[in-house]
């Protein structure tokens, strides 16, 4: 049988709040027993899944889509390194995406502040081709 850890524990070691740890419990993406007094107790393993849940909202995942990707991993056992290792090479995709996308703002930062527009048809940070000029005239960032 894994060696249990109460939330106290599992929060100190994970860095995340007893709040938040109950609140992934209410999402389904950890799981706790209760000891005979009712206090939650976690399994060690559980340490993984609260770093995949960190990493994985690091990297721009909801918790639906961490909910979906912690429901791939086996039942009955404690997940191994190559379970983790195929549950997050799917991300090598998104991972690029959100790098260029922070490339594309640092490169941009600059010349958006000294310009203040955010709606002229050079923006190319907050509006790629004048995408907005398309929908009317006005302020329509303000418009909604």
């Amino acid at each position: 049988m894994e060696t249990t850890l109460p939330i106290a524990e599992i929060a100190r070691r994970s860095g995340v709040r007893a709040s938040a740890l109950r609140f992934y419990e209410e999402r389904g993406l950890i799981h706790a027993e209760r000891s005979a007094g009712g206090q939650r107790r976690f399994a060690r393993s559980t340490l993984r899944r609260i770093a995949f849940i960190l990493f994985a909202q690091k990297i721009g995942l909801s918790l639906e889509e961490v909910a979906a990707e912690l429901a791939k991993l086996p039942d009955g056992r404690t997940p191994t390194r190559g379970d983790w290792e195929q549950l997050s090479a799917a991300w090598t995709a998104r991972i690029d995406a959100r790098i260029a996308e922070l490339e594309r703002l640092r490169e941009g930062l600059t010349g958006c502040i000294g310009c203040g527009c955010l709606s002229l048809t050079h923006c190319k940070l907050t509006n790629p081709g004048d995408r907005v000029g398309a929908k009317g005239p006005g302020a329509r960032f303000w418009m909604g």
